[in-house]
């Protein structure tokens, strides 16, 4: 642990440099008119256990008007980090293939059109944008069904996405979306709130945060109304030696906890403070799981014990299966 501590500092004070510089050159720029997302281009992808359909995000009433999506089910909606593609992304297999085993959910991912998949300053521009065009995109949903339950998730850029599009959700309809989950919410380019606020607090009526690599390719400091940090508060995670693998931790341990078997595995205890978070003394008897499944009374920062390698989730672990897996749904 002190080996992965010593060799993170400089990677953190060099993300550091390049977050304060791609910040400041934000407010001086803007998105070049070549690389501004096309709202016509980006779709909603519902995906089943057999089949995966998709609809422009601007016809979404056709998506939920299908007749393979089924309407009383609560709605999960991912997008994904930068350089990841509907086609090509690890993240999205992991998780829909838990939400597979999650017959009463319904599962949506965004479809960013590669809007997120080019030079990092202007995908970081982009969130904004991409963001209040899910938020579009949301509000015909709820014309079919009002008062749905939302459960937005996003990774790295993908969570600062979710972020406006809940601000925006809630301009747009009135009420705000029932959660956002942030799973390791990207920081270079998002110091200043006025250029890019990205996720926060309230922009859901609760925001959970998973922080994995923080301080480098994600925000240190807590966002949400509960923010996790399994391992503790350093940048690299249990069974990690890179940066990158650190990043995606938030996304695998996530994806275990959607399965039913694991969705208690993970459990958060309360620290009083960012020292006690840091020394790992947290003994308060307030506690949530961390995941799919979480304590919405819960606040404040949480320590999270866990595995160097899958299983990942520490409570109960000798009574869980190691494998995941579950029936095939009906298609």
């Amino acid at each position: 642990m002190k080996m992965n501590i010593f060799t993170a500092l400089p990677l953190e004070l060099a993300a550091t440099a390049i977050d304060t510089l791609c910040s400041s050159t934000l407010v001086m720029g803007s998105v070049p008119p070549q690389i501004t997302p096309d709202i016509s281009k980006m779709h909603f992808q519902y995906m089943t256990p057999c089949l995966n359909y998709s609809v422009p995000l601007m016809e979404a009433e056709k998506l939920w008007m299908h007749p393979k999506f089924r309407k009383n089910r609560k709605l999960v909606i991912l997008a994904t980090g930068w350089t990841n593609t509907v086609n090509e992304s690890g993240t999205i297999a992991m998780i829909s293939k838990a939400f597979m085993c999650r017959p009463g959910v319904s599962f949506v991912i965004i479809d960013t059109a590669h809007y997120v998949d080019t030079l990092y300053k202007w995908s970081a521009l982009n969130t904004d944008l991409i963001g209040e065009h899910l938020a579009v995109g949301l509000h015909h949903l709820i014309k079919a069904m009002p008062w749905m339950d939302i459960h937005l998730i996003g990774h790295s850029l993908g969570a600062h996405i979710m972020g406006t599009a809940g601000r925006t959700f809630k301009k747009l309809a009135g009420y705000l979306v029932s959660r956002i989950t942030g799973l390791d919410p990207a920081k270079p380019c998002f110091r200043y709130s006025k250029t890019l606020p990205g996720l926060k607090q309230g922009d859901a009526s609760i925001v959970d945060i998973i922080h994995t690599n923080i301080g480098i390719l994600s925000k240190r400091e807590p966002m949400g109304d509960i923010d996790f940090y399994p391992g503790g508060a350093h940048p690299i995670k249990p069974g990690c030696l890179t940066i990158g693998c650190s990043h995606t931790r938030a996304v695998e341990y996530f994806a275990e906890s959607v399965y039913p078997e694991h969705q208690r595995s993970f459990l958060g205890i309360k620290c009083s403070t960012w020292s006690d978070l840091k020394w790992r003394k947290c003994s308060s008897n307030m506690t949530s799981t961390m995941g799919y499944i979480i304590n919405r009374k819960a606040s404040g920062i949480h320590y999270v014990d866990v595995n160097g390698r899958s299983p990942f989730g520490k409570a109960y672990s000798d009574l869980l299966p190691k494998h995941f897996g579950c029936a095939k749904n009906k298609c």
